[in-house]
């Protein structure tokens, strides 16, 4: 049965804004996907869609892309972070 947190979000995205959240360095993707059980490929496809509302930004280091929370994705994932804590 689903928990009441599952009912409301879309577990793996709001799931990689927390973990962005506690955390504040910049992430790699492949680390993201193991902290939230998901393979890098739907990783990165819901990274790309969270870039896109303007909730994470990437960041080119030669040929690594390091992942950040924006201001607006801070507040969204704290938002977030104090709904799933309210289940708990």
């Amino acid at each position: 049965m689903k928990d009441a947190f599952d009912t409301f979000f879309r577990k793996k995205p709001a799931l990689i804004l927390i973990a962005l959240k506690k955390n504040l360095r910049a992430r790699y993707g492949s680390l993201l996907a193991k902290e939230v059980d998901c393979t890098y490929s739907h990783a990165v496809k819901i990274l790309q869609s969270l870039e896109k509302y303007g909730l994470v930004a990437f960041e080119k280091k030669g040929r690594i892309k390091l992942i950040k929370l924006t201001n607006k994705g801070q507040n969204v994932a704290e938002a977030i972070l104090k709904i799933k804590n309210a289940f708990n």
